[in-house]
Order: C-alpha cells, then sequence, then structure tokens
C-alpha cells in the first residue's frame, strides 16, 4: 500500500500532461477540418482591409487596371486576372493543365493585330510593357494619342505644302472666268479672219476648221447665224479654191445638223441651190463628199427643203454620181439618204397625231419622193449596189430594197440579175450566219443579214 501510494503523485502529473497534449491535439484538428463543413457568416465589416475599405472583386475591376497580357507568335502562359487582346489565340494545356495564349497566323506570317500595332508603339516609348500599373498604361496611353496627334497633324501640313486651299482655287478659277473668251467670242474672231482679205487661205482654212467644231452645238450656230457667219460660208461654196470649198461645205453641213432655224435660213440664202451645183460638176471627191454632207443634213427632217431638191432636179444630180467616176465612196451614202427620207415620212404618218403633227404629216404629203424615185428607174440603180463587197453597203442596199419593194415589185420580179445576187448572197449569209452559231452568237450580224436577204426573196416569190 505504501509503495503504491509513494508512486501516485507522479503517475498523476504524467496523466495530466497526456491529457493537456490530446486536448491541444484534437482542438488543432477540429480547427483544421472546420473550413471544411462549418457554416461560417461573414459580416461586411470583416472582410475589409486595414485602411477601412473594401477591397475591389476581379469582375469589378476596372479593365485598365488588370495586368495586360501581350502575345507573341509563340505560345506563353496566361496568369490568373490577365487580360488577353481580342483576336488572340487562347488554349487550355492539357499536360500542365495552364491556359496559354499568342497571335493568330496570318498569311504573310505577320500579325496584324491593333494590339500588336499599339504593342510596337509602346515598345519605340521604351515602356515595360510585361508588367506596369494601371497608371503607368494611363501615361502610356496619353502619350500614343499624342504621338497619333502629331503624325496626322504633320501629314495634313505635307497635305497642305502640296495642294492649294479650295478657296484659293475659286478665286483663281473666277479669275480665270474672267479673262477666258466665251464661244460667241471665239467664233467671232475666226468669222473675222476667214472674211479678212489680210489673211492667206492657210489661215482661213484654219479659221474654218475651228469653226466647225463650235457651230456644232445648237446654240452657238444660232449665235453664228447672228453674227453673220452662215452667210459667209455659204458664199464659200463659190470659192475658186477647192480647200474653201471643201471647209466651208463641212462647216454648213455642221451647223444646219439638227437645227431648224439654220435649215431656214440657209435654204433661204441659196445654199441648196450651190450644194446641187458642187454635186452636178466636176468637183475633187473631197468636194463633193463634204456638200453631200451638207446637203444631208439640210434635207433630214425638212420637208420644205425637200420639196425644194426635187423642184430643182436633185435626184438627177444624185442619180449622175453613179455615172461619175471615182464617186463609189458616194454611193452608199446616198442610198443611205434616201432611205432615211422614205423612213422618216412613213414613221410620221404611222405616229399619234397632233396639231403639230398634222401640219407637218401635210407638209410631208407634197413631198412625192418614192413616185419620182419609180420613175427615174432608181429600182434599177439600186438592185445593181448589191455587189459591192462591204457587208455594211449590203446592209443599207437591202434596206433601201425592202422599203421600195412595194413599189418596185413588178421591176424586181423581172430582173434576172437581182434574182442571181439574191441567190449568191443567200449562200454566203448561210455560211456565215452558221459559222457564228458555231461560235455561240445565235442572234449574230450575218443572220439579220440573212434574214432580210430572204424577206426580199420571199416577196419576189
Amino acid at each position: 500500500m505504501s509503495h503504491r501510494a509513494g508512486r501516485s503523485p507522479t503517475a498523476a502529473k504524467v496523466s495530466l500532461l497526456v491529457l493537456l497534449v490530446s486536448a491541444v491535439c484534437s482542438r488543432t484538428s477540429l480547427s483544421e477540418r472546420v473550413p471544411e463543413f462549418a457554416l461560417t457568416k461573414i459580416e461586411e465589416s470583416d472582410i475589409k482591409d486595414d485602411s477601412g475599405k473594401e477591397p475591389i472583386a476581379d469582375d469589378d475591376a476596372d479593365p485598365e487596371d488588370l495586368e495586360v497580357f501581350y502575345p507573341t507568335h509563340q505560345w506563353q502562359t496566361l496568369r490568373p486576372g490577365q487580360a488577353v487582346p481580342a483576336g488572340s489565340h487562347v488554349r487550355l494545356n492539357l499536360q500542365t493543365g495552364d491556359r496559354e495564349a499568342r497571335l493568330p497566323d496570318s498569311e504573310n506570317g505577320k500579325s496584324d493585330t491593333r494590339e500588336e500595332k499599339r504593342r510596337r508603339r509602346l515598345d519605340k516609348m521604351d515602356i515595360d510593357s510585361n508588367s506596369f500599373t494601371s497608371q503607368e498604361l494611363k501615361k502610356a496611353l496619353a502619350k500614343m494619342k499624342e504621338s497619333e496627334k502629331a503624325e496626322r497633324m504633320a501629314h495634313e501640313e505635307e497635305v497642305r505644302k502640296k495642294f492649294r486651299p479650295i478657296q484659293q482655287l475659286k478665286e483663281e478659277f473666277e479669275k480665270l472666268n474672267v479673262k477666258m473668251e466665251t464661244d460667241y467670242e471665239i467664233m467671232d474672231k475666226l468669222i473675222s479672219k476667214f472674211n479678212s482679205s489680210a489673211s492667206t487661205l492657210d489661215e482661213k482654212v484654219a479659221a474654218l476648221y475651228d469653226l466647225e467644231y463650235y457651230v456644232h452645238q445648237v446654240d452657238n450656230a444660232k449665235d453664228f447665224l447672228s453674227m453673220g457667219g452662215l452667210q459667209l460660208v455659204i458664199e464659200g461654196l463659190n470659192s475658186t479654191e477647192p480647200v474653201l470649198k471643201e471647209h466651208a461645205a463641212f462647216v454648213l453641213g455642221a451647223a444646219l445638223s439638227s437645227n431648224p432655224k439654220v435649215q431656214v435660213e440657209a435654204i433661204e440664202g441659196g445654199a441648196l441651190q450651190k450644194l446641187l451645183v458642187i454635186l452636178a460638176t466636176e468637183q475633187p471627191q473631197a468636194v463633193k463628199k463634204k456638200a453631200l454632207f451638207a446637203l444631208c443634213s439640210m434635207l433630214r427632217h425638212f420637208p420644205y427643203a425637200q420639196q425644194q431638191f426635187l423642184k430643182l432636179g436633185g435626184l438627177q444630180v444624185l442619180r449622175g454620181l453613179f455615172r461619175q467616176k471615182g464617186t463609189e465612196a458616194l454611193h452608199v451614202r446616198v442610198v443611205t439618204l434616201l432611205y432615211d427620207l422614205i423612213v422618216e415620212k412613213m414613221l410620221l404618218e404611222d405616229s399619234q397625231h397632233g396639231d403639230q403633227t398634222e401640219e407637218k404629216i401635210q407638209q410631208y404629203r407634197q413631198v412625192k419622193l418614192v413616185p419620182a424615185l419609180v420613175e427615174q428607174d432608181w429600182c434599177v440603180v439600186v438592185s445593181k449596189l448589191l455587189a459591192l463587197p462591204e457587208h455594211d453597203a449590203r446592209e443599207k442596199v437591202l434596206q433601201l430594197l425592202g422599203v421600195l419593194m412595194a413599189f418596185c415589185r413588178e421591176r424586181y420580179r423581172g430582173d434576172r440579175a437581182l434574182s442571181a445576187a439574191l441567190g449568191l448572197l443567200r449562200s454566203e449569209y448561210e455560211e456565215l450566219a452558221a459559222e457564228e452559231q458555231r461560235d455561240g452568237d445565235k442572234d449574230g450580224y450575218f443572220k439579220e443579214l440573212l434574214g432580210s436577204v430572204n424577206t426580199i426573196i420571199q416577196e419576189l416569190g
């Protein structure tokens, strides 16, 4: 008993120490496991930092305060919270579990993204692009904007040096317009030069050449008339110099084109008679060509002039061109003129009648062009022109034959030469039209000519 009682104090101390250690270990173990299962209510005051301010969550952070990630063409690991520029390629590395990003590949192997350009600008400004604060980033962006503004101002200054301001240009143009001569003034000088006895032949020809350019315009032609220029060129048709006669007829034809007022003044000034004299007498072909041009301009859409043309024997004069040597180039022009005059009258008669139209129809009814053509045997003259080698010339002849068919049918039916010519043309154009179709042209030029030939043959059958 005494022995047991003697060890009792020591044993008691050891037992107490063991209990204390066990209690501490249990409490430590429990405190370590508490976050895994304990429900803890955190007061708003608990999440404030030492300064008393609430920390900013990642989702609410200003994008400018985030650390900027600058991609390259190599894969780089993204750190948490880094902002990735738009257009970058991002992947998850399955081996490491890290997110990685790089620049997209371009066709030429270079990146043209906005972020790359911005990075190059930042590099020029010696800014550490790996890591910088929001204030440094803002300063860098401000410096970049200043750089862009300076570049823009330099470009504008360069443009100002190369080009003049619009206001200055307007002022200079206004000054030029004050000094610039009007068409009226130019024509007045040209007419004076042409009419001056001091001018040489070449100067007069040059003046007529320039006048032809100006009188094409309707208003200029009327001014040319009021200045007395029209009568001067009509008188020039009587010149003994063929070159003056040629250019005078050229100016006259240009002024007459689609200008009724000038047409009336010209026929009253005796231009029609002078043109017919040139065509009826021996003249260089260049002179006759320009005289025929002026005659066509006078007759088109002017029934009174057409009447006077028939009365003055104009058809006989034109037919005489077919008997003169060296005038073959004029034959197609004559055929074209006759076709245009016939169709012009037909179209007007078929149009809707109005007061002015009815008056003009009455004027055209007094023009007996087709009966005169039949009477003077133009049916035969025209049919012989099918022997011309040019397709364009044949087209014009076929058109005139078509409108004359109603008046010359009986004459044509007995014309064996015409039947033979039509047969040869049909064979030729059948081959050419077939070749066009083989080339993929279903409605070609030669098919149209073949149709005209077949139409005439059918009407004669």
